[in-house]
Formats: structure tokens, C-alpha cells, sequence
């Protein structure tokens, strides 16, 4: 349990992104379904359209509804700009807020619709105004009601946050996603806990203040909502750029979902901050979406493969050798892209197909040709993007692959499917520190199918002249071999004492390659 109190009070940070990332959606949320509950409890059809299209929102999984803004505001830049955001807090905002309607308005339409008409009968008597009506009456009739469903939307919207680091928002999914990636158990709970808790915190606050409005006692919910406006300004002030004034540039760095990707992410970040720079990370992004994002100008670098470019961005399918291939890329970066690819870190991380050693030799395989006689009695195991991928593609189709079932796994779980059985093959990475770990096995390609997969840092088109940022990264270039790779990589993945974080793992790698 010390590692959870540890990782817990590590958290700080995080957990006010995520205060004012929930308590913004939810306030816009609120600031859009008051105003249209008024409308729709007095139009049918109006409420049929209102109710109909939150409940639509709600069938969207909080995952996809995150992820397709990125497209949404990418496309809107025809009509915002260029300095329109597309990855962290706008996306992550819009779609929480989206997600945190259909309870507020319905509670909100419900409550209207079923008020006593005595009661209006009474107040249109009077000679009350509509808007008097509305405030002095309908308003304070209907509160609890609303606060019940603003209760609802507030845990819902807290919940639904953690997934906003998929798109590059901090926030407390920030512990949950590393921890499931790197098997550290206590960065999950942690981040499990604090969620679960600010939901729990969040529901008594309301609920206090929706007491108030039952009872009609001001103290109740005027000190509730006290408590509610002084936790979310903490969280503001604490975010408050008082460290960052101190005239540092600011570089982004972006990695994908998997361990080199985030030590290579904290190995560069130490080195630019070693050179004088602040450093943000925006981390467990797909590799289309860090793609576009770099392009874009959403972040300032990150690190992808050759054979990745080439296959899922160029939609190329040949296979012209390592060294045309880069120079290709290189070229296609700057005239299609506008990026910089501004070299090679000096390993290899290319997709294979692995199988245990054991089971490999029980049925006599070591190429993926000899894999297709005993493929239709197989499982195979890819990562979340692999059966997608343009290279899964030319792979079973030059070996005519006919496997009796495809499965999915996060990249650290698709290693223990494999060592559990659950899989019998996988698409391993071959600079991971596992496959010589767990004794597995990479099918060779004697079609060549799958491309080189050189490490490249790629710079956004903002700093693709920058010479002071490119000085400071140039150390890097080549200056990393697989062997370092895999033991750093290993250093993350393994479950035992010796395990270590992300972080730690790249001051060691820093070490070994001779930059500290």
C-alpha cells in the first residue's frame, strides 16, 4: 500500500486538471440545457428533438465521442483558423459537456413539464411576467430536481475524464493508462482512487446544495455551493503559470500508447529541459492522431517508425529497402507534411510475429510460411491498431494468413496473453525487452512483407528551423542501439522489484548512452 500512498500524493497536479476539466464541462453542460429546458417544456417538438439527440450522444461511447473531435476541430480550422486547438482540453471540454446533457435536461424537462398548473394558474393570476414567473416560481419548484440531475452528469463527467488523456488532456486517466501500460498496479489504483473519491466528493457537495433547495434553506445550499466554487478555484490557482514565468519556451512532446514511447517521451523532455527549456507531454495518443498532431502544430515533436509512415501515411505497399525508404519519408514529411524529420535515433522497432519457443518448436515453425498451415487452428493477439494496420494487410495477404481468431490487446497485455495461451501468436515489437525475457520466438518474413521500422523524431512545421531546439536534440541522433532499447524497455514492462518507471527508465537509458 505504500506505493499507492506514494503514487497518490504524486497526483496533484493532475488532479486539479481534472477538477477543472469535469467542472467546466459539467458548467456548460448546465448553461446549455437550462436555457433549452425552458424552450423545450413549452414546445413538444422542440423536447422530442432535445431529448432525442442527448440520448444519441449518450449510445456514443465516451472513447469515440473524445476522439472524433479531433477531426471536428482539425476541419473547423478552414473557418477558425490555424490556432484553433485539436488535441487536449477543447476536444476533451466539448465532448464531456456533450456527454453531461441528456441527464441535466431531462431532469430539467421533467421537472417543468409535471409542475403543478394550479400553481401557474396562481402566479398568471397575480399578473406575473413571464420572466418572473419563470424565476420566482418555476425556478425555484423545479431546483431539486435539476441538481439531481446535475448530480447524475457530475459523476458521469468525472468518470468519463480519465479518458481525455487518450487525447492529450491531463487528467487523472494520466495514472491509470501509464499504470496499465508499464503493469504498475499502484499508478492504476491511485488514479482509481482519486476519480472514485472526487466523484464521491462531488455528489455530497451537490447533494448538499440539492438539499438546500428541497428544504428551502439558503445556508444548506448557499454553503454548499460555497464549497463547490472554492475547491474549483483552488484547482485554478494552482494551475496558474507562476512557474512558467520565467521567459522559457514551451516544447510539446507527444507519444504513442507504449513503453519506448514513453521513456523515449522523458529522455528527450530531461534533455530539453537540461538545455533550458519547460517541457509538457501529451501522452498515450494513437499514431494517426500524434501524426496529424504534429503537423498541425498541436504539439512541437514525437517519435515514430519508418515502416509506420510509410505504410499508414503514404499508403504505400512496396518495399524499396531501409535507405530509399527514409529518404523518401524525409522528402514526403517536408513537401506533403511541412515537418522535419530531423533524423535517426539509431534502433530498429519493427512489427514481427513472435510465438513462444516451446510451441514454435512442438509444431516445427520459423517463418511465417510455415505458420500458415497451423493459422486456422491459431489465435493471434495484435495490439489495439495492428488488424487495422496497412501492414497486418500486406502480411496476410502475401502469406495468405487465415488465422481461426483475431484478438486485441493493449501492448503489455498482449504479451501475457501469449505466455498465458490465450494467444499463440502476436505482433510483437522486436526492440522489446520481452521476447528474449519470455523466451519467444520472431517468424522470419522471407517475402519481406513488413518494411524497416528505423526510430525517427519528427518536428512540427513551427519548429523545423529551430536551430536552438535542434542543438539540444542532436545528441540523440544514433546515439541509441537496440540492446539499450530492449533493457530499458524491459526496465518498464518487468513485474518484479527491480521494475521502473517511464522516468527512471530514461535516466538510466541517458546514462547508459553516455548523455549524463
Amino acid at each position: 500500500m505504500s506505493g499507492v500512498w506514494a503514487a497518490l500524493l504524486g497526483l496533484g497536479d493532475v488532479l486539479a486538471q481534472h477538477v477543472i476539466l469535469a467542472a467546466c464541462a459539467i458548467g456548460l453542460g448546465i448553461a446549455v440545457a437550462l436555457p433549452l429546458a425552458v424552450w423545450a417544456s413549452r414546445s413538444q417538438a422542440v423536447a422530442r428533438a432535445a431529448l432525442g439527440f442527448a440520448s444519441l450522444v449518450q449510445t456514443i461511447p465516451a472513447l469515440a465521442l473524445l476522439a472524433l473531435f479531433f477531426p471536428i476541430l482539425l476541419s473547423l480550422r478552414a473557418v477558425f483558423g490555424e490556432g484553433l486547438p485539436t488535441l487536449g482540453f477543447l476536444p476533451a471540454l466539448l465532448a464531456l459537456a456533450l456527454y453531461a446533457l441528456l441527464p441535466i435536461l431531462r431532469n430539467a424537462v421533467t421537472a417543468q413539464t409535471n409542475l403543478d398548473p394550479g400553481v401557474i394558474e396562481a402566479a398568471d393570476g397575480v399578473g406575473m411576467s413571464f420572466w418572473q414567473r419563470l424565476r420566482l416560481v418555476e425556478a425555484p419548484l423545479a431546483a431539486p430536481y435539476i441538481m439531481a440531475g446535475i448530480r447524475t452528469a457530475a459523476v458521469w463527467t468525472i468518470g468519463a475524464a480519465t479518458l481525455s488523456t487518450t487525447i492529450g488532456q491531463p487528467s487523472l486517466g494520466d495514472p491509470i493508462f501509464a499504470g496499465l501500460q508499464t503493469q504498475n498496479w499502484s499508478l492504476v489504483l491511485a488514479g482509481c482512487i482519486a476519480s472514485a473519491g472526487l466523484a464521491i466528493v462531488a455528489d455530497a457537495l451537490l447533494g448538499t446544495i440539492e438539499a438546500g433547495f428541497r428544504r428551502r434553506d439558503r445556508r444548506l445550499w448557499l454553503g454548499g455551493a460555497i464549497a463547490v466554487a472554492v475547491g474549483v478555484a483552488a484547482a485554478f490557482a494552482s494551475q496558474a503559470d507562476w512557474s512558467r514565468d520565467n521567459g522559457r519556451d514551451t516544447i510539446v512532446i507527444g507519444t504513442k500508447q507504449f513503453s519506448e514511447q514513453l521513456i523515449l517521451g522523458r529522455l528527450v523532455g530531461e534533455q530539453l529541459e537540461d538545455a533550458g527549456y519547460n517541457v509538457e507531454y501529451r501522452e498515450g495518443l494513437g499514431s494517426a492522431v500524434v501524426a496529424q498532431a504534429v503537423a498541425n502544430g498541436s504539439i512541437d515533436l514525437y517519435f515514430d517508425y519508418t515502416g509506420t509512415i510509410w505504410a499508414n501515411q503514404m499508403k504505400r505497399t512496396d518495399n524499396p529497402g531501409r535507405d530509399a525508404m527514409y529518404d523518401a519519408i524525409v522528402e514526403w514529411e517536408r513537401d506533403v507534411q511541412g515537418t522535419r524529420v530531423l533524423g535517426k535515433l539509431g534502433f530498429e522497432n519493427a512489427y514481427a510475429l513472435a510465438m513462444r519457443e516451446d510451441r514454435a518448436r512442438e509444431l516445427g515453425i520459423r517463418s511465417i510460411e510455415d505458420l500458415v498451415r497451423a493459422a486456422p487452428r491459431m489465435v493471434a493477439g495484435g495490439d489495439p491498431e495492428w488488424f487495422e494496420r496497412p501492414e497486418w494487410f500486406a502480411v496476410r495477404d502475401a502469406y495468405g494468413l487465415n488465422f481461426a481468431n483475431e484478438r486485441n490487446f493493449s501492448p503489455t497485455f498482449m504479451y501475457n496473453a501469449l505466455k498465458s495461451g490465450d494467444a499463440d501468436v502476436i505482433s510483437a515489437y522486436t526492440s522489446d525487452g520481452r521476447i528474449a525475457a519470455d523466451n519467444l520466438v520472431i517468424l522470419d518474413d522471407p517475402r519481406e512483407a513488413l518494411p524497416s521500422y528505423d526510430t525517427l523524431i519528427i518536428l512540427s512545421p513551427e519548429r523545423a528551423d529551430d536551430e536552438r531546439l535542434i542543438a539540444a536534440l542532436e545528441p540523440l541522433l544514433g546515439a541509441i542501439n537496440v540492446d539499450a532499447m530492449r533493457e530499458a524497455n524491459l526496465s518498464v514492462d518487468r513485474t518484479d522489484g527491480e521494475k521502473k518507471t517511464p522516468r527512471e527508465a530514461a535516466r538510466a537509458l541517458s546514462q547508459a548512452i553516455g548523455l549524463e
